[in-house]
């Protein structure tokens, strides 16, 4: 029986060079904790990208919906990403 109580989360982390990122997860707080400890994504690995912050998020269900807002995130520039962020009532 499959638990449907389950989350997975779509993540932005704004980190110290000022660059963000975006990320999947099913816990957010062990995630945002591994990417400072350099032990995240390897885009998060050198020293000048940390610490970084989580500053968005968004809760799924499912593991397929998540990834997908991952995805659709990472494929755009800059600029589609701050304009995505600000229209989900994030200041950068």
């Amino acid at each position: 029986m499959e638990n449907n109580s389950k989350k997975y989360y779509f993540y932005v982390l704004y980190c110290a060079d000022q660059t963000l990122y975006g990320g999947f997860t099913t816990n957010l707080k062990q995630r945002e904790r591994a990417h400072n400890l350099g032990k995240g994504a390897k885009y998060t690995r050198p020293q000048k990208r940390r610490p970084v912050k989580i500053i968005y998020f968004e809760t799924y269900s499912d593991k397929s919906t998540a990834l997908k807002a991952e995805y659709a995130f990472k494929h755009q520039k800059r600029s589609a990403k701050i304009s995505f962020l600000r229209a989900h009532g994030v200041k950068i």
